[in-house]
């Protein structure tokens, strides 16, 4: 028993020195996460403020450069700072929804970015434009 024991602690040992080079459990480099994964604009009126915000967090240890922030359509217009986030310090993303379009809506904001963990993140957008009182609203589809 006492043999088995030995033979299992030597070849975790020499397994951990076979590795020097190897990164950490969770690695290292930029790393990005955000403080909601999900926009819900709720029910808003036609015409009303389409701005929102979320904020980019480097929880890494090496700067983060976020290269592109996209929209999933026309309607859905994120703008990104450019400027690398340093390890531990943030950034806001602001996100503009044409609210002038009637109806439920489903969108992605996709950031793209140099970071170890998720390189391409995507927060969800959500809510429903109510027509504004006497405004023309959009004809239902036949079934």
């Amino acid at each position: 028993m006492k043999a088995l024991l030995l033979s299992i602690a030597c070849a975790l040992t020499l397994g951990a020195i076979a590795q020097p080079n190897a990164k950490p459990v969770g690695g290292t480099g930029p790393m990005i996460s955000v403080d909601k994964e999900l926009i819900d604009y709720g029910t808003i009126t036609q015409s009303a403020d389409g701005n929102r915000s979320f904020v980019v967090t480097n929880t890494g240890d090496q700067p983060l450069v976020i290269s592109n922030c996209q929209g999933s359509c026309g309607c859905t217009v994120p703008k990104c700072d450019s400027a690398p986030i340093p390890p531990g310090k943030t950034s806001v993303v602001n996100v503009h929804y044409d609210t002038e379009r009637v109806g439920p809506f489903t969108k992605t904001v996709t950031v793209t970015s140099n970071a170890a963990n998720t390189p391409n993140l995507t927060v969800n957008i959500k809510g429903t434009v109510e027509a504004k009182e006497g405004a023309a609203t959009p004809a239902k589809a036949r079934p």
